[in-house]
């Protein structure tokens, strides 16, 4: 079983990469967060794999973390989620985020995900709950920031949420916020009161 590339990154179109591992290329597919953080064709990189073997294919999904593998595995064996579907959940929100909806009971958030109907948001909130604990998604990045803002972030989201803001309306005020505070060193507590100041702004 493949668990693991690393090589030449030959071709990037999403949501397919190749590596080319000495002279055989492997076609992957990633989440758009990974094409986020690619770096130019021709460099050497590691992919954590997640194969899915079939009668008609053998396909590969590739990962950075593997907090972000570990939650594909998990979504897999939520009856009417496939690979497309994982991930499209995985392209469309970060997996930090998904825990924190997932465990806030937000299925009205996970609806506006592509692929995502009110039945499958609910099962979604009710079967993942006891599969999050040991997946590491509390350090998730998710995007460009530096490695404390998104555990910065994540706090502030559920420390919204704590004063009646839904978690999608956390999320928003939290990523407006972040966007006007310094990248280097910033906290929960700066983040929420920028959050709360531009929501009495409106």
């Amino acid at each position: 079983m493949i668990v693991q590339l690393s090589g030449e990154l030959i071709e990037k179109k999403p949501p397919f990469l190749v590596l080319d591992v000495s002279g055989v290329g492997y076609q992957v597919e990633a989440p758009m967060p990974v094409f986020d953080g690619l770096p130019a064709l021709g460099t050497r990189i590691k992919l954590l794999i997640h194969p899915v073997i079939r009668e008609d294919a053998h396909l590969l999904f590739g990962f950075l973390r593997d907090a972000e593998r570990s939650l594909f595995a998990e979504l897999l064996k939520i009856s009417g989620v496939g690979p497309r579907l994982a991930l499209g959940i995985l392209s469309g929100i970060s997996a930090s985020d998904f825990a924190l909806m997932v465990e806030s009971g937000d299925a009205k958030s996970l609806t506006r995900l592509p692929g995502i109907g009110q039945k499958t948001a609910e099962r979604l909130v009710l079967e993942m709950r006891t599969r999050l604990d040991g997946l590491g998604l509390s350090g998730d990045s998710g995007s460009s920031m530096s490695a404390s803002k998104p555990d910065a972030s994540t706090e502030a989201r559920a420390g919204l949420i704590a004063l009646g803001y839904s978690s999608s309306e956390a999320m928003k005020m939290v990523r407006k916020a972040a966007e006007n505070a310094d990248a280097e060193g910033v906290s929960a507590e700066t983040i929420i009161r920028q959050a709360l100041k531009q929501r009495m702004q409106r």
